[in-house]
């Protein structure tokens, strides 16, 4: 049976007495949903003649898009860092526990690490990093690609890679399960080492003259990554933009020194995404903004929106930050927690890919050192406090955690909306409390 038929048979669960937010406003209307989509009532009333089967009253409180999360190194004791023969065991961990935060989709993060923990050598079938098959050997027969490296390279078939990082995390619809996986984002290793920040130094890496056969070489095929962070002051960046984007990869500048103007040529190039604005890339300067300068350039492609991570934890950027950041441009801001795997844990010393962090109250910072070392806050902890620090309204709060990280990602049509046809959470529905706020697995109120 075709999806469409299954869905069509499936229950209509109606929230009523609650707010939607819809078209960036909150609306007093009731929420149609179906086999995992928003459905439009007048079509169910008049087209199929359809009444709901299940009503829940939200007792007036906000139905909200579930909260995307594009850059997330792990919680709960789980490093996405870490390679073990059983990766997706602790994805799926944290995938469910991410879901009372009001999280439904995510980015599993990767900070910078050896190539091995990327990728694994393997003596079976090989992959060719353009997605096309060649036999242990013998050369790739692929079609050439003008952002190719040549000779390509070839890969281990993910199926074979156990025990290494980047195959055991496939992309994954969400549901009453966990949070879905949008796809890996790869931080590093191609970043600056004046502003690595809690990056390893021993593995950061620049481009060489085939600079894409590099990025290739560190990570192994790219199937399962939607975004990579470099620093696009590196030598012959602009190719690699390029070629990534060509796979439909989002490229974020981030740990960099870049001036205004190498951002702007990186964006031209085909950037669309900054890594947590304001942390680790120069300070603002009157005279050379910098990245930050991306957020109100004049040299940016007619029609092209730049967004950027902000870490709305209250360690990572003070209030006044946070309000000129979202003042400039706020159609491009992306709520992100850079949370570490002691999130949800306590004081004292957890994992953070090859380096230990130390947690104290609410500051994890790398060990023995005053660096930040990622955050332990979760999303709706971020949300709440970005509303506080901007006095923004709780419609702008809201779609900088769903429909900004879903339009970053090309997703819109999907996810970060309320919109009919839209993602939802599959019945049953169940409502907890969290906090005195209130969410649904798959969508998030309060």
């Amino acid at each position: 049976m075709r999806s469409g038929q299954c869905a069509a048979g499936a229950p209509v669960l109606q929230f009523t007495n609650c707010r939607i937010l819809r078209g960036g406003t909150l609306l007093r209307e009731d929420l149609w949903v179906r086999g995992g989509r928003i459905l439009d009532p007048e079509k169910l009333f008049f087209e199929e003649r359809r009444v709901a089967d299940e009503q829940r009253d939200c007792g007036g409180r906000i139905l909200a898009p579930g909260f995307i999360d594009v850059q997330i190194n792990g919680g709960f004791g789980v490093d996405f860092s870490k390679a073990t023969e059983d990766v997706g065991s602790g994805v799926a961990l944290v995938a469910r526990r991410l879901l009372s935060h009001g999280v439904t989709s995510f980015c599993p993060t990767l900070v910078t690490s050896p190539p091995e923990v990327y990728h694994k050598a393997h003596s079976s079938s090989y992959k060719c990093a353009r997605s096309s098959w060649a036999l242990p050997g013998r050369p790739c027969s692929c079609e050439p690609c003008p952002h190719a490296p040549s000779p390509p390279l070839c890969f281990p078939h993910a199926a074979g890679s156990t025990g290494k990082v980047l195959p055991q995390i496939p992309v994954k619809s969400g549901g009453p399960h966990g949070a879905g996986v949008l796809g890996v984002h790869l931080e590093g290793p191609f970043i600056s080492r004046e502003k690595r920040g809690a990056h390893p130094e021993a593995y950061l890496r620049s481009f060489e003259a085939n600079a894409f056969h590099d990025v290739l070489a560190t990570y192994g095929p790219l199937d399962n990554v939607c975004i990579v962070t470099l620093a696009p002051e590196l030598d012959r960046s602009h190719e690699v933009i390029q070629a990534l984007t060509a796979q439909g990869i989002r490229v974020s500048l981030g740990h960099s020194v870049a001036d205004l103007r190498a951002a702007e040529v990186a964006v031209q190039s085909g950037a669309t995404f900054i890594t947590h604005l304001f942390n680790a890339m120069l300070p603002f300067h009157h005279r050379d903004p910098g990245i930050v300068g991306l957020l109100t350039s004049d040299q940016l492609p007619p029609g092209h929106c730049i967004f950027y991570g902000m870490i709305a934890d209250g360690i990572h950027t003070n209030p006044a930050a946070l309000r000129i950041a979202h003042r400039a441009h706020p159609q491009g801001l992306v709520l992100v927690t850079d949370a570490v795997p002691a999130l949800g844990l306590g004081n004292g010393r957890h994992t953070l890919g090859q380096q230990e962090v130390e947690v104290d109250g609410l500051i994890a910072y790398i060990a023995g050192t005053k660096t930040l070392g990622g955050s332990i806050a979760p999303m709706d902890v971020c949300v709440r406090h970005f509303l506080q620090a901007t006095g923004c309204s709780v419609e702008s709060a809201l779609e900088a955690a769903s429909l900004h990280p879903a339009q970053m990602l090309g997703l819109e049509k999907t996810k970060g909306s309320l919109d009919f046809g839209a993602d939802a959470a599959p019945p049953p529905v169940q409502i907890t409390f969290l906090d005195g706020l209130s969410f649904l697995p798959g969508l998030s109120y309060e």
